[in-house]
């Protein structure tokens, strides 16, 4: 029997962008997150609560939109309206996704400076397992 790699966690996630500049006033500016490092000519690291957000501006990896990013949020309208305040524009208001009798999804959409897809989500009440 081979053995298997025991994944245990996100450590990393790269979003590709067309200007580095505007990536990290959007993410760091506006999203909030720790610059971690800038490295030129095109990459700059966020950190997110333990994963590395990676940006990069590198022509290998220039395709938008194939991903979606899912930031948790305490609450869902405080962050809406905090992000908002901060100059995001968001293409859904805060609606819920799914729900059971003991939980709930709540999620938010926008779009960063290159078109991809965001989320803020709220996780509420007890999952079900």
């Amino acid at each position: 029997m081979t053995k298997r790699a025991e994944v245990k966690s996100i450590g990393q996630v790269s979003v590709s962008v067309s200007d580095l500049d505007a990536a990290i006033d959007f993410y760091g500016g506006k999203l909030g997150l720790e610059l971690i490092s800038r490295f030129p000519p095109g990459l700059a690291f966020f950190d997110c609560s333990g994963v590395r957000l990676m940006v990069s501006t590198s022509p290998e990896e220039v395709s938008t939109g194939n991903s979606v990013l899912y930031f948790n949020v305490e609450d869902i309208q405080e962050g809406h309206e905090a992000l908002k305040a901060s100059g995001i524009e968001f293409t859904q208001e805060p609606h819920v996704i799914h729900s059971t009798n003991d939980y709930e999804l709540w999620m938010a959409f926008f779009k960063d400076n290159d078109g991809n897809t965001m989320a803020i989500m709220d996780e509420r009440g007890k999952l079900v397992s």
